[in-house]
């Protein structure tokens, strides 16, 4: 393993909680404070109507370049709406630590924003994943953009899976590990690594905080060079690869 995601402590080390009254914690702390959900479509619609059931309390803001969209939402559910592409949202707002992100869009946004934003502090360049991951990943599933795709499951998973620790919602057995962890064990010569955890939030509703974009990104400027940057959840992963030259 790239001794950089070996040490990684945003990878597998903290536990989930659940609280009665408030649903899930992380880290022992309290429900999200705020929640941007990028996409308006099926998933993002879907993300918005669960995020804002389980989290009555909580700023939930939906960003999508088509207003259509935003209206249906806005409309439905009483959510505020902000017109904008995904990235580009990103990268013109102050990114807080705590703040959660939940991509529903159809693209790596982690790997996107990090390339994005190390532009000011050298050359990057978007690589095809390295066909040597490929068997080093259950399921591997490839783009002909080079980006992999990585599932432990050979079936369609449950809408509303809640990703249990221990056992499969859909088979009901014991699982066989968390992709997250399994693709930080990726090996290919010259290259490191950086797995982006996704966390539940609500059933079928995935997410990440701020602290983790920004510790990728901090990383990969530290130490320049051939770099796979994955996102991954217990179940389900999407896989890309970049080369970073500081100037």
């Amino acid at each position: 393993m790239d001794s950089i995601a070996q040490g990684n402590p945003l990878i597998g080390s903290s536990k989930e909680t659940v609280s009665k009254n408030n649903g899930l914690f992380r880290n022992g702390g309290p429900p999200p404070e705020s929640i941007w959900i990028l996409g308006a479509g099926q998933f993002g619609r879907i993300a918005a109507a669960r995020l804002h059931q389980r989290y009555p309390r909580t700023d939930l803001l939906v960003v999508d370049q088509r207003p259509q969209r935003l209206t249906e939402i806005h409309e439905t559910l009483r959510i505020p709406v902000h017109r904008k592409d995904a990235i580009e949202f990103l990268q013109q707002r102050s990114l807080p630590e705590d703040q959660w992100i939940v991509p529903a869009v159809p693209i790596h946004v982690a790997w996107l924003w990090v390339m994005q934003g190390l532009e000011g502090d050298g050359v990057v360049q978007p690589l095809a994943v390295p066909t040597a991951v490929d068997e080093q990943v259950p399921n591997p599933h490839r783009a002909e953009t080079g980006t992999l795709y990585a599932s432990f499951a050979t079936f369609r998973c449950p809408d509303a899976c809640s990703e249990p620790e221990e056992l499969c919602t859909h088979t009901g057995q014991p699982r066989i590990g968390n992709l997250f962890e399994r693709l930080a064990l990726i090996q290919v010569p010259e290259f490191h690594v950086e797995v982006i955890r996704s966390w539940q939030l609500a059933p079928g509703v995935g997410g990440y905080r701020g602290k983790q974009l920004l510790a990728a990104a901090a990383r990969i400027q530290a130490y320049p060079g051939l770099w796979i940057v994955a996102t991954s959840c217990r179940c389900h992963g999407v896989i890309d690869a970049l080369a970073f030259q500081r100037i």
